[in-house]
């Protein structure tokens, strides 16, 4: 019996060994609009991302890593819930494909699952810092429906929307294209109509009622002052920083935003030694409006971009040495990406490159092109992953999701379909495929393109059913919208769809043809049968970016408390005060 007595003790100190070692910490961290050409260990030679590398050389670099979708919001969504973005009607059926106002009633569904609910319920404790971009409320400005804190999150610091140009004054607009369709052009027009009818009744050609002329100049005066209030309330309206459900800087400041943002998160560490935490740090990097702090100003070689890139990197490095610091680091999983490709179509009014580098890969953020959806993807855990691996392997940011499920321990929903799958066999050299036999790609609402990777062959096939018109004609991005659209006149439809084989075509620049390719009916066939068996599993579901989810309503609206119209307050330098 004394001889079982040690036995026992082994076995159950190897049983709790385990269990924490299926339960680490975990840390999840999303750039924005990262090129997957910007990080040192993905080939950039000029930019410098030590940390990043760093975890990289530490583990492992996808090198074929896919975003759900090439846009903010849907991709978010599929990271979070690991599920296509059609499928919970978080992807557009119109021209704007991501919430640009924080009173839209749309965002993630409330019946959707997110890793963070799993896991909280798996007695983690759960925060996100940085962007949301997934919606805030449904009928009051009090329900929160969409807000972190409502989809798993126990703690939330950040913003609900995006980094914007207009949030940055002298950074310029992302609604210029939108101002000279709904305002310059009907303005021309009035001012045209109203020039003509003047000289036709002086002439005596026409007689012209005053009431039409009064008419003419109220809607100018109308449009006008809609216009300039647009632009006078737009940042203090969608721009601002908030702690759980408390606006705590309104407008925001990006004086030291990154450092505040690596506070926070270095923080809820801290505070979470003890138990098992899940942490979504979101930067606000390097989405324009493009900043920095004064440490890293004017100090890279690519300009603003890369100042930010390199402000990111630092962020990433404290993280790191905090978790040596504390020696959580051999018990968390670090997963490193972007929402999707760089946004090749950013360039400033004086002519800077404001968007990063897509590598060798064609067209970027917006677009299906590989530019536009190949991503870092990077994760490190000591002693479990091991250290300098390259898998060239088909994933996606969806795999995200049920890998932390498992390794939380975490049922999966049974109710639902989820598109990812789990990479640890793929990461510990257990399975030598991605289990994405297909996958698809989608722009907005429309499936683009199809991705096929056959068994026992090393090509990976892609068929686009139609591509975005660049614009001017021979460049990489649509320039005159600022962002390639998905449907209408935007695109080129391919019937035949137009087909590459990536393993051998990485640049998309030669499409196969039957001439090239003896078996590219039958490919394409297997590919459309895919396609039709997929479609067949998506239910219809309300769709979030209907017009009335989309656009501004006043009663969702945020404010300052005690802040009057203004909508303006700092409660930032306060908290910091009472956090000491």
């Amino acid at each position: 019996m004394k001889m079982k007595i040690p036995f026992l003790l082994l076995f159950f100190l190897w049983e709790a060994e385990s269990h924490a070692a299926s339960r680490p910490n975990i840390i999840l961290v999303m750039a924005d609009d990262l090129g997957i050409g910007d990080p040192g260990c993905y080939g950039n030679k000029t930019l410098r991302t030590p940390n990043i590398d760093r975890l990289a050389s530490e583990g492992v670099k996808l090198t074929q890593h896919l975003a759900a979708s090439p846009l903010c919001t849907p991709s978010r969504a599929a990271f979070m819930t690991g599920r296509y973005p059609v499928r919970s009607g978080m992807a557009s059926q119109s021209l704007p494909g991501v919430f640009l106002f924080t009173a839209s009633s749309g965002g993630l569904p409330t019946n959707e699952i997110t890793f963070a609910k799993l896991l909280k319920d798996q007695s983690y404790s759960t925060a996100l810092i940085g962007k949301w971009h997934l919606g805030m409320s449904c009928h009051s400005k009090t329900d929160f429906c969409h807000h972190p804190l409502h989809h798993g999150f126990s703690y939330f610091y950040g913003i609900s929307l995006t980094n914007l140009r207009d949030c940055k004054p002298g950074e310029g607009s992302v609604f210029t294209w939108g101002f000279r369709k709904v305002v310059f052009i009907p303005l021309q027009i009035i001012g045209i109509t109203l020039l003509t009818l003047a000289a036709l009744s002086c002439l005596g050609l026409l007689r012209v009622p005053l009431g039409v002329f009064f008419s003419l100049l109220f809607l100018a005066a109308l449009i006008l002052t809609l216009f300039l209030g647009f632009l006078h309330y737009f940042r203090p309206l969608n721009c601002f920083m908030m702690r759980n459900y408390e606006i705590t800087q309104q407008p925001m400041s990006y004086d030291n935003l990154t450092q505040r943002l690596t506070a926070e998160a270095a923080q809820f560490i801290q505070r979470n030694t003890e138990a098992p935490f899940l942490l979504v740090l979101s930067y606000l990097h390097v989405h324009t409006a493009l900043f920095s702090s004064k440490e890293f100003a004017s100090k890279s070689k690519h300009g603003v971009y890369g100042d930010a890139v390199e402000e990111m990197d630092w962020s990433v490095g404290q993280i790191l040495n905090l978790l040596d610091e504390l020696k959580l680091a051999n018990n968390t999983l670090i997963y490193f990406t972007s929402d999707q490709g760089a946004h090749v179509e950013e360039v400033s009014s004086k002519g800077e490159i404001h968007g990063g580098s897509n590598g060798i890969y064609k067209g970027g953020k917006a677009n299906n092109w590989e530019g536009g959806i190949r991503i870092p993807g990077i994760l490190r855990w000591p002693r479990v992953i091991q250290a300098g691996q390259k898998i060239d392997e088909p994933t996606s940011n969806m795999d995200i999701f049920p890998t932390v499920a498992k390794l939380a321990g975490a049922p999966l929903p049974e109710d639902r379909i989820i598109d990812g799958h789990d990479l640890m066999p793929l990461l510990q050299g257990k399975s030598q495929r991605s289990d994405h036999e297909f996958l698809f790609h989608y722009c907005n609402a429309y499936l683009n393109a199809v991705r096929w990777h056959p068994q026992n062959s090393t090509s990976i096939w892609k068929a686009f059913l139609f591509t975005p018109k660049f614009d001017p004609v021979g460049s990489n991005g649509c320039f005159s919208t600022h962002v390639c659209f998905c449907s209408g006149n935007y695109v080129t439809h391919h019937d035949p769809p137009l087909l590459f084989d990536i393993s051998k075509d990485p640049r998309e620049r030669n499409p196969v043809t039957p001439a090239t390719e003896p078996r590219f009916h039958e490919i394409l066939k297997v590919m459309q049968e895919a396609a039709d068996r997929h479609t067949k599993t998506l239910p219809e579901v309300p769709n979030q970016f209907s017009w009335d989810n989309f656009l501004w309503k006043p009663w969702l609206q945020l404010c300052c408390p005690s802040s009057g119209l203004s909508c303006q307050c700092n409660r930032e330098k306060q908290d910091k005060r009472l956090s000491h």
